[in-house]
């Protein structure tokens, strides 16, 4: 069997995982010899409160080769230039984690190592470099509510614009599945109620459904959901739970109308026991409260959520209950777990749509033949433990970040033991403000000095190799560099407006 192809790909499962692997498989696997399957059940429900993303989203819908505007009217989508922290590091406190870079490089020194120095010595004539913020091209754009896309047309500040979307999930599903289907993907419905596996190799085989159908496959991509129809209840894979780190296992979720015009970034705001999303859509308000039961009962919880909200609730609080980690391998036997089968890491940094996608294309490089080659399975499995563990440890940042000490979650949250690899990120950072990232991090040095920044981590020096470059010269370059992102902000259409212009704004009468 090795070298024979792979002719029958299962996928189990729909929402926002299933339909975004069955439209990538679709894509780039169907050769006129392979067949793509979808199994799913109208009666199951799907999570699809998923609705903020992160830029990498921007290649996955290039690749399969969508128009931009014509996906946001289909998915009633917005911009998202980054996320606004509030009542995290102190109550009261606010800062944004943009996207894209903070500042410029000069000649190799890090930016954010030339404004901590500039910081330090107050700037020439007494004017310090102001907040590192204002050396971002989305977090200038983000708090005057513009947008436009990255364009030479508007100088070297706009250029260096980075974005992702806002989209209602369930939208982002139902679009991707008439792509799907318009590229060959076979859709089925119905339960599965029993999974066939081989009795010698321990492969997956077949799954039947509840009409005693039976549909056979070489590859198996779990997409069940929480419930890990396959690679959980089936080849008991097993799981690594993180909640010692991350405590949250509840999140309430609730629609409210529109107050305004959608804001472009999502805003996460602390609470006694969790934290509070607001995803900003063109026809409602993603909300929800995610929190910690141990801290915390599910009715306070609630009513946490809604005492905050903006607009009028459109429908009741929706309950949702997961447990944070990851399965101890996402390929296991022949069958591949994406999105919550895989596992699950809380949604502070909106980055469960990512991780179906990392997920996606490791699989494309790494597609088997029938003889399912085991280095190309623990190759996949050592690359998705890896991007797991890297979003764990950025989240844990979050928590472990804090000077509050009014209720015993955040006290908790701020005393506790954080894995070994983060405790070193932050004292290195603490030190002398210095950030190692690997080339295949998702998060890079900007997004972890705004978080560690963000949330009172003051470096006790900086890096001396600053000293290097002559001081009035690089106060007058950030000088150059503030102004030159303050002026492109304000030269920004808002975000509704250039929605519109775009033909992006979904027509409620259609």
């Amino acid at each position: 069997m090795i070298g024979e192809n792979i002719e029958n790909v299962v996928i189990v499962g729909g929402g926002t995982a299933g339909w975004m692997a069955a439209a990538a498989f679709a894509r780039f696997l169907d050769n006129g010899r392979r067949t793509i399957t979808l199994i799913e059940s109208d009666e199951i429900g799907i999570v699809g409160v998923g609705e903020a993303t992160i830029p990498p989203i921007q290649n996955f819908n290039a690749k399969l080769g969508l128009n931009e505007s014509e996906f946001l009217r289909a998915t009633q989508g917005t911009f998202k230039l980054g996320i606004e922290f509030r009542n995290w590091g102190r109550q009261g406190d606010s800062y944004f984690h943009p996207f894209g870079e903070l500042g410029h490089d000069l000649q190799g020194v890090p930016f954010h190592q030339l404004w901590l120095r500039e910081q330090g010595r107050g700037g020439l004539i007494g004017a310090g470099p102001g907040p590192i913020g204002d050396y971002s091209m989305a977090g200038m754009a983000a708090a005057k509510g513009g947008f436009a896309r990255p364009s030479a047309k508007g100088g070297p500040a706009l250029t260096g614009l980075r974005y992702a979307f806002h989209f209602d999930a369930a939208l982002y599903a139902r679009y991707l599945r008439a792509y799907a289907e318009s590229h060959g993907a076979q859709r089925r419905e119905g339960k599965i109620t029993t999974v066939h596996r081989n009795a010698e190799t321990g492969f997956v085989e077949s799954v039947q459904l509840e009409n005693g159908t039976r549909i056979e496959g070489e590859l198996f991509v779990d997409c069940s959901g929480f419930c890990g129809l396959l690679i959980e209840q089936a080849l008991g894979t097993g799981f690594e739970d993180w909640s010692h780190w991350l405590p949250m296992d509840r999140a309430w979720a609730v629609p409210t109308a529109n107050t305004g015009p959608p804001a472009p970034f999502t805003r996460s705001t602390a609470h006694a026991a969790g934290w509070q999303w607001r995803i900003p859509l063109q026809h409602r308000t993603g909300n929800g409260h995610v929190f910690a039961s141990r801290f915390i009962d599910e009715e306070g919880a609630r009513q946490t959520l809604v005492d905050n909200v903006e607009g009028a609730v459109l429908a009741e609080p929706r309950l949702l209950r997961f447990v944070t980690g990851r399965r101890k391998q996402a390929w296991n036997f022949n069958v591949v777990a994406l999105g919550l089968s895989s596992g699950f890491i809380e949604p502070l940094e909106s980055t469960a749509i990512h991780l179906v996608q990392n997920g996606i294309s490791r699989l494309l490089a790494l597609f088997p033949d029938k003889g399912f080659n085991p280095l190309e399975r623990d190759e996949y499995n050592r690359g998705m433990r890896e991007a797991y563990e890297d979003v764990r440890d950025f989240i844990i940042l979050h928590y472990k970040a804090t000077q509050r000490d009014d209720t015993e979650f955040w006290r908790y949250v701020r005393d506790m033991d954080i894995p070994e690899s983060l405790a070193r990120r932050i004292e290195l950072f603490a030190a002398r403000g210095r950030v190692f990232c690997s080339g295949a991090e998702l998060f890079a040095t900007p997004s972890w000095v705004a978080v560690m920044l963000g949330q009172n981590i003051v470096p006790r020096a900086y890096d001396t190799v600053v000293d290097a470059l002559d001081e009035n010269k690089v106060a007058q370059a950030l000088r150059r560099m503030r102004q030159e992102y303050a002026e492109a902000a304000d030269a920004l259409p808002s975000h509704e407006d250039f929605l519109r212009r775009d033909g992006a704004w979904a027509d409620p009468s259609v």
